[in-house]
């Protein structure tokens, strides 16, 4: 059985500082992050894409946008959670895949990198 993979990025810059851990992120700092979401399906539409990337950097932009140039702890979602990249990931993720409006596209895993060699993947 064939099946076919794409991924699409974008970047968004926020601060954050985290709860219950001892060390220099216990303070305000913030990222420039990455969030990667691939897709995955086993057929092509009629123009042989599994999902315009151009749609799938709109659907992931519409959840991605809300974070943009914010302090992450004010965020409603982190009221409780900690504003980890692991559980931002997650939320991304859920948010992402209640987006979607292709019921030939799954969405696989959604991954935030808040620099450059530290990145926390999710898979739904």
């Amino acid at each position: 059985m064939a099946s076919y993979e794409l991924a699409v990025s974008c970047h968004f810059n926020a601060a954050h500082f985290l709860r219950h851990y001892e060390g220099k992120c216990k303070r305000l700092h913030g990222h420039s992050y990455e969030v990667t979401a691939v897709f995955g399906g086993e057929t092509l539409d009629e123009a042989g894409m599994l999902v315009d990337f151009g749609i799938a950097r709109g659907w992931l932009a519409e959840v991605v946008d809300r974070f943009d140039h914010t302090l992450l702890n004010d965020m409603p979602e982190f009221e409780v959670l900690n504003p980890t990249a692991e559980n931002l990931a997650k939320i991304l993720f859920e948010a992402l895949a209640a987006r979607m409006d292709s019921p030939s596209v799954a969405l696989l895993s959604l991954s935030v990198a808040e620099n450059p060699g530290s990145t926390a993947l999710y898979r739904g």
